[in-house]
């Protein structure tokens, strides 16, 4: 009898979000990520719909990183009656745990004040999942740590293996029965700030690679000089620098660089005021998995002490009333949520006001509709002018560009039987599939929303 083992795409095809992959082989059922859906109403509408599969049949979850689109469906998962182990990295439980209990809090508050303000066609509005639900899957977590093969039974075995991109983040490695299984997550950038460069993957049989970038090269932009500019102009209009950000990496990122350009003297002496309690906690990861960063105890003192963390909602609004020009650094980082929105329902039709947008804006979202030049935007069930000067620096991404994910492909000794593109919108997958194959002559698939595909073992 020929042996299969089958993949089933249950997210993250044609689009950027809601990473889910569940690989069937020898009686295991493994779950790969298990990610929310963000953007688009379609999609985030995917998110109340439980799985097209048997929840309570899978084994296991093992975790790329801790990301929102990338665990963010666990409690849902547990809900529909989940019982096994969900396994990842230190730093990738701790953020994941820092994730799931932020944005519960959020589901939760988010509902009562739909419902108290009546803004929302539900009747009552629910939280997505709660603090008590996240706290119950969090019981579930189980450590492993990276570069050591594990099995899961004697057929089956996997590796994490380091992956940039975020503290914790890894590519996972799957043996099944001799063949190779590789899901790549989200794959880091060269010569980064924080973070080491990401190890390459030297086998592959069957490739699943994002594809976020996948038509895209970052710009050679010098961040340094950009972020100067701005917060200099920042001053002279005395207005205020609103930077929404991703609360893992992307603000640790940013609040080196500004510690650095002060020390260096190209910035002024500018309030730097950091409201994000997910961030803030975040920071306490670094400070305990030293060995993953790049960053210095030294370093990591001074750039913390160079800012103002903010730790209630009631210095949010101190913040707002504070006519000093300051740079405000907020979740979240698509402006689907968080502290951001309340600075930018105060200042976003201020023309003193600046927006920067530092990372992928997923369609649908709305730092995207930012980005494409929205003359309004809404949230809180109302709609606000942007009179705000709305800017992008790219080059401040965690993943890597079509170069990037090219050259993390070139250490694969074998010519893989399949590559999957996944964790891409359309224009990047097509992209990057031609590119794939003129520069490696693979073949390349393109799957769809609960595709299976079956591999001969």
């Amino acid at each position: 009898m020929t042996d299969f083992a089958k993949v089933q795409f249950l997210g993250a095809t044609g689009t950027v979000t809601g990473s889910k992959f569940l690989v069937e082989a020898f009686n295991k059922k493994i779950l790969i990520d298990c990610g929310m859906f963000q953007g688009l109403k379609a999609l985030r509408e995917l998110n109340w719909d439980d799985l097209p599969i048997d929840v309570k049949a899978i084994d296991v979850v093992l975790l790329t990183h801790g990301h929102l689109d990338h665990v963010g469906y666990l409690p849902r998962l547990v809900k529909q009656g989940f019982t096994g182990k969900i396994i990842g990295t230190p730093p990738t439980l701790a953020i994941a745990e820092i994730i799931l209990k932020d944005s519960a809090k959020i589901h939760e508050e988010e509902a009562e004040k739909a419902n108290k303000e009546k803004y929302t066609k539900h009747n009552p509005a629910l939280p997505f999942y709660t603090i008590k639900e996240a706290k119950k899957t969090i019981q579930l977590f189980s450590v492993e740590m990276e570069n050591k093969w594990i099995k899961l039974n004697n057929n089956i075995s996997y590796r994490f293996q380091y992956n940039g991109h975020i503290i914790g983040a890894t590519f996972i490695e799957l043996d099944i029965n001799g063949k190779r299984f590789v899901f790549s997550g989200d794959i880091g950038r060269t010569n980064d700030l924080l973070l080491d460069d990401p190890k390459k993957p030297e086998w592959a049989d069957f490739l699943f690679i994002e594809s976020t970038y996948g038509n895209k090269l970052h710009q050679d932009d010098d961040v340094d000089y950009m972020l100067s500019q701005l917060i200099k102009d920042t001053v002279h209009k005395k207005g205020n620098l609103i930077i929404p950000s991703f609360a893992v990496e992307r603000l640790q990122t940013l609040m080196y660089i500004l510690w650095r350009l002060y020390k260096k003297n190209k910035i002024p002496n500018i309030p730097i005021f950091i409201d994000s309690p997910m961030g803030n906690n975040v920071l306490n990861v670094f400070k305990r998995f030293s060995k993953w960063h790049k960053l210095s105890d030294s370093a990591y003192r001074a750039m913390c002490n160079h800012v103002n963390i903010i730790q209630s909602y009631k210095e949010t609004w101190e913040t707002i009333d504070d006519k000093r020009s300051k740079i405000i650094i907020a979740g979240s980082g698509m402006v689907t949520g968080g502290r951001v929105l309340t600075y930018l329902q105060q200042l976003i039709d201020e023309p003193s006001t600046t927006v920067l947008l530092v990372g992928y804006q997923a369609e649908g979202t709305r730092g995207r509709q930012l980005q494409d030049g929205a003359y309004e935007i809404k949230f809180f069930g109302k709609y606000y002018s942007v009179k705000a000067t709305v800017k992008s620096i790219e080059n401040l991404s965690a993943h890597a560009d079509q170069q990037g994910l090219l050259n993390w492909m070139s250490a694969i000794k074998n010519i893989p039987e399949n590559v999957y593109l996944i964790h891409g919108e359309p224009t990047a997958l097509n992209a990057l599939r031609v590119k794939i194959k003129d520069t490696y002559h693979w073949n390349v698939s393109i799957p769809k929303l609960h595709d299976i595909k079956k591999m001969i073992l």
